[in-house]
């Protein structure tokens, strides 16, 4: 079987539209947080979230451009630009043919399919869009990257929820495995930040009602109260090495390993053991033939959900047993909020920097412990530590989780 590295990554995010800010950020415990001036949120319990600033899609690619893709499409393209500039691809040096693009989102063009409504309603349907349905599908994002790159190979939307941006990972590492395709970009997606999400997802009780920006999110916490609503995208370039080192590439990380698996338990509530959450780690660690012992951080989901935080540290008990006090666990989330889709692309990269330069982010806010989450979840600042190997966990409603493992490339 081939193996499989990672040789390039883009983020548009709460933290920064680039990998060395966003790295650096979360080093520092800075939070990407902040009240919403975006929408109004006057009536609406929600009042924070974690917003992507300083992005100007009509500068990136002209007004007429611009206004053909939703938000949640302009991150992942701007994400897939940075991500081919750091992987060093020549395009007209490579098989075309194999090259594919899994890029998922959750809930894909809602605030363009809100403002069409909107006009349906007040204007008359002479006044809809008729790019409404390919601005607003799940897929549009993984299809606006293939015709800009000129991808030929295989392409794929994973709708695993928040699961996504593993989904795209896993398949991805599957694919490239299988020796159906050479390079992938994989990761996820997301900008749903509308008022009817915040609606939604509020009257659900999902969602944090502090005020705070700065302590909103605080996975693990005994004062979380939900999760934040966060956007934006992240992608990674996925490679078979051979292919990699023929073209002299630099090397990041390697993939060795992806596990999936479903609660089947409930739409919107993870399994209260963390069942399905264990079965993904363990399928993970499997598939990558390696220990318990030989996992160095895991790198959480950990939403800031009373119930989700305390099974997926159940989960963790479980695979790992005694071991697992030992394992040094980080939750980006509370930083960047909650992503959605796109969570799963973004902490991969977090993954990567982590293993590269032997440093461990924190999970800020932490300062009330719940005695049903006693695990080592990095609280007290960034912690440096030999690094070989991690886990990243991402789980979605539904019951869909995912968890890859990647080993530092040496």
């Amino acid at each position: 079987m081939k193996r499989i590295v990672i040789t390039g990554m883009g983020v548009i995010s709460p933290l920064g539209n680039d990998v060395d800010t966003v790295w650096n950020n979360l080093l520092k415990g800075q939070s990407g947080v902040s009240t919403i001036d975006t929408i109004d949120v006057s009536n609406i319990k929600t009042k924070v979230a974690g917003i992507v600033r300083d992005f100007d899609a009509e500068e990136r690619w002209g007004r007429k451009e611009a206004r053909k893709l939703d938000r949640f499409c302009q991150f992942a393209l701007a994400a897939a630009e940075q991500a081919l500039e750091n992987s060093q691809i020549q395009l007209d040096k490579i098989d075309l043919e194999r090259l594919g693009v899994y890029v998922g989102s959750g809930i894909g063009g809602i605030n363009t399919f809100i403002e069409n409504v909107n006009l349906l309603n007040e204007r008359g349907p002479s006044r809809v869009s008729p790019s409404l349905v390919p601005m607003i599908i799940s897929n549009a994002a993984a299809a606006q990257i293939s015709i800009r790159l000129g991808a030929l190979g295989p392409s794929l939307s994973p709708v695993t929820a928040c699961s996504i941006g593993n989904s795209s990972i896993g398949e991805a590492f599957n694919t490239i495995r299988n020796g159906e395709a050479d390079v992938i970009f994989a990761g996820g997606t997301e900008a749903a930040i509308s008022q009817l999400s915040l609606a939604s997802f509020g009257n659900a009780k999902a969602l944090s009602t502090n005020t705070d920006p700065t302590i909103a999110s605080r996975p693990f916490d005994a004062q979380r109260d939900g999760f934040v609503m966060s956007e934006g995208a992240g992608l990674l370039v996925l490679e078979s090495l051979e292919h990699a080192l023929q073209r002299n590439a630099t090397i990041l990380c390697e993939v060795i390993g992806y596990g999936a698996s479903s609660d089947a338990y409930h739409m919107v509530a993870t399994h209260p053991e963390g069942r399905g959450a264990y079965i993904a780690m363990r399928n993970a660690l499997n598939r990558a033939n390696i220990t318990i012992e030989d996992v160095d951080v895991i790198s959480a989901h950990a939403t800031s959900t009373p119930l989700g935080d305390v099974s997926e540290t159940l989960a963790i008990k479980k695979l790992f047993g005694e071991q697992a006090k030992q394992i040094p666990i980080t939750a980006n989330k509370s930083m960047l909020g909650h992503m959605l889709g796109a969570a799963g692309g973004v902490e991969a990269i977090a993954l990567v920097k982590s293993l590269q330069e032997g440093i461990i982010p924190p999970t800020i806010n932490l300062t009330h412990p719940d005695s049903e989450c006693d695990l080592d979840y990095v609280s007290e600042g960034a912690r440096k530590k030999n690094l070989t190997i991690g886990i990243s966990n991402s789980f979605g409603f539904g019951g869909h989780n995912s968890a890859i493992v990647l080993k530092k490339y040496e």
